[in-house]
């Protein structure tokens, strides 16, 4: 992207600098393509079997908001998918020389992981992809969620390589990211440019409708949050009134001064505090269900991995979990 702004800027560069820049953005523009190719393929694989699934993120976020599918850095393929198709799904990647990368049991089942999604990786070309069946904030059961019977009302489409491919409209996707962005605790810049450019290439944005849907869905103060953030730092502009409650939130400014402060020096770093970072994003309603089950208390896989305890020993993790909780910041 830094690339792409100073190419035709007349700006001299260092010739070290600018090669490695140049490096980069075709190497960024070739995974990008091909990321493009592979993900058109997949939906019309997907189409013969009826299967609903809606791209997000990637290539599709860089064609609708950055003009371009090669505008932005790209990574793996984030589909999402219902649950029901999980099966169907997954023997199709499997059929185009993917392996699930998701944990087995003894059994061969795959587990599902904490974020309800399976990997896959081809060893042939490196091409990643993720089958998500449910988008979370924090925790299972507990907090907000979004899934394919929530977002497939707001489906729309643009065109891909001369595509028609499912995108989301621009409310939805707005919500979606602060979701994703303040999950991982705004740990990457691109993820504040992203909300500001879907902002910024939204002329007839819904306020009102996004607002709304931040209400139903729990995630007020993660839009709250994602507002703040591509204000301050990527001059999104914001209508008046919605900032003004934003910066009202008094737990959102919070965190928003914290995460603009520590994004060079120290990404994903939570704040101190006696509340847990991801018990701080959610609303009231949510807040209390997650204390009041107890769901924060239930070993992660995070808490596995910090400690490797042989199967009959497993049980002490609800032990370990609570003292993770209180002196490090990556259970919370």
């Amino acid at each position: 992207m830094l690339f792409s702004a100073i190419r035709f800027s007349g700006i001299c560069l260092p010739h070290a600098i600018e090669s490695q820049l140049r490096r980069e953005y075709y190497s960024n523009a070739f995974h990008s393509l091909a990321n493009t190719a592979e993900l058109i393929d997949i939906l019309r694989d997907f189409g013969r079997r009826r299967i609903d699934i809606l791209p997000h993120k990637g290539v599709v976020l860089s064609a609708s908001a950055y003009g371009s599918a090669v505008a932005r850095p790209a990574g793996d393929l984030d589909l999402l998918i219902h649950f029901r198709d999980l099966q169907a799904a997954t023997e199709i990647l499997l059929a185009r020389g993917y392996k699930l990368t998701t944990p087995r049991l003894a059994d061969g089942t795959p587990v599902a992981s904490e974020n309800h999604e399976y990997s896959f990786e081809r060893e042939a070309d490196g091409r990643l992809v993720e089958l998500h069946w449910k988008l979370e904030l924090v925790f299972r059961r507990s907090g907000p969620t979004l899934d394919m019977s929530r977002l497939s009302p707001h489906r729309r489409s643009i065109v891909l390589a001369g595509t028609c491919v499912p995108d989301l409209a621009a409310e939805m996707k707005l919500l979606m990211l602060c979701m994703h962005g303040s999950k991982h605790v705004w740990s990457r810049l691109i993820w504040i440019s992203d909300v500001a450019r879907v902002i910024a290439t939204s002329p007839n944005l819904d306020w009102d409708s996004l607002i709304r849907e931040s209400r139903r869905r729990g995630l007020s103060r993660p839009l709250a949050l994602g507002m703040l953030l591509a204000h301050r730092l990527a001059g999104a502009e914001i209508p008046p009134a919605l900032l003004w409650s934003c910066e009202s939130d008094r737990g959102a400014s919070e965190l928003a001064h914290h995460i603009q402060s520590q994004l060079f020096e120290a990404p994903g770093s939570v704040p101190k505090a006696r509340v847990p970072y991801n018990i701080r994003l959610l609303g009231f309603r949510h807040r209390a269900k997650a204390v009041l089950s107890g769901e924060f208390l239930r070993p992660s896989e995070r808490d596995e991995a910090v400690l490797n305890l042989p199967r009959p020993l497993r049980p002490f993790y609800f032990l370990i979990r609570p003292l993770r909780l209180v002196w490090d910041k990556s259970a919370r």
